[in-house]
């Protein structure tokens, strides 16, 4: 929970204060920047923030989850890369209709994935930030992520916003997703949340109806973590109207142009969790057959890596796994 610093002391200092003594030893200091108005909500994690940084990463989630998904893979992240002669920066993204993001006026419709990453420019340009180096996405954060890069290269955001370096794609299908390669788990659940009034008793009320209907235990409980308190009830931490928008562009959109096409200067790197059920075999070997040597320069890479050990939620399955495919890509960025 974060605490605001109204005395002017150091936000490092309050960080470290929050942390137990043993965790100061290993972990980064980490702090949250507010977002002002149109502009996406996000938090921001550096191993050693006195330091300038060299090197800026964007982490995008996936439906109906949000930036603090992501918090604790980041900051093993950013820790790992400490011994670089690069400083990194993670900024954890919460995208429209999302997290704290929700609660913002500006971010008008259509609520679909070129508006999504256009969300992403906007900030940078409000910021008055240098473009990320290295952009991450999960799940439905993937194609976001994906568009971006597709729009930075076409300089739909102004001069100021150029391409990233890397697109790492984490469990996320490139091309449109149809009802032949998806058992309609999203659709039901998104089904299930719609047909609910705008609030709910309690977590636990919620959690036994979608155990009733026959959801996963780890589903539900996930579900449940997305109320936030309202008075004596609970209701949804994100705008559902706008995310199921969202899932609707997700599944219409398809990005083998970019990835048979990647520009110069840009590595799409694809990781594929190896237990994930999203992957047919027509995908993985369209995939693979575009996976590139270092060629002569003249044009982008993919790269195409495999998971061990793990279902789609690739952070939590195996985030060790995740770290060794991860790490050494983003060291390689010199400063």
């Amino acid at each position: 929970r974060l605490i605001r610093n109204k005395q002017g002391i150091p936000s490092t200092l309050l960080t470290r204060f929050l942390n137990s003594p043993s965790s100061l030893l290993t972990l980064p200091y980490y702090s949250t920047s507010k977002r002002s108005l149109r502009t996406l909500a996000y938090e921001e994690i550096q191993a050693n923030p006195s330091k300038p940084y060299t090197h800026t990463a964007f982490i995008l989630h996936g439906l109906l989850g949000s930036a603090r998904n992501w918090r604790s893979f980041s900051r093993t992240l950013v820790s790992s890369l400490s011994d670089s002669p690069s400083e990194w920066r993670m900024v954890l993204v919460d995208l429209r209709n999302h997290g704290k993001s929700a609660e913002m006026e500006g971010l008008d419709p259509p609520h679909d994935l070129v508006n999504a990453a256009k969300d992403l420019g906007n900030l940078i340009n409000s910021k008055g930030w240098e473009s990320p180096d290295v952009v991450i996405g999960h799940s439905m954060g993937g194609k976001v992520a994906l568009q971006f890069a597709k729009s930075c290269g076409n300089r739909d955001y102004g001069e100021n916003v150029k391409l990233p370096k890397q697109i790492w794609v984490l469990d996320s299908v490139p091309g449109e997703v149809t009802s032949d390669n998806s058992d309609g788990e999203v659709e039901k659940v998104l089904q299930t949340l719609q047909s609910l009034p705008s609030t709910v008793p309690s977590r636990k009320w919620l959690v036994n109806h979608m155990l009733d209907l026959g959801f996963s235990k780890s589903l539900s409980e996930w579900i449940g973590t997305n109320l936030k308190k309202a008075g004596g009830e609970e209701t949804w931490a994100f705008n559902l109207e706008g995310a199921a928008q969202m899932f609707h562009s997700y599944r219409k959109l398809s990005y083998w142009s970019l990835l048979e096409h990647p520009p110069k200067g840009l590595e799409i790197s694809i990781v594929r969790a190896e237990k994930s059920d999203r992957w047919d075999a027509d995908v993985i070997t369209r995939l693979e057959s575009l996976a590139s040597p270092e060629g002569d320069g003249s044009a982008g890479k993919i790269s195409v890596h495999v998971l061990p050990r793990s279902g789609h939620w690739v952070h939590v399955d195996n985030p060790k796994g995740l770290l060794e495919i991860m790490a050494p890509k983003l060291k390689s960025l010199m400063p």
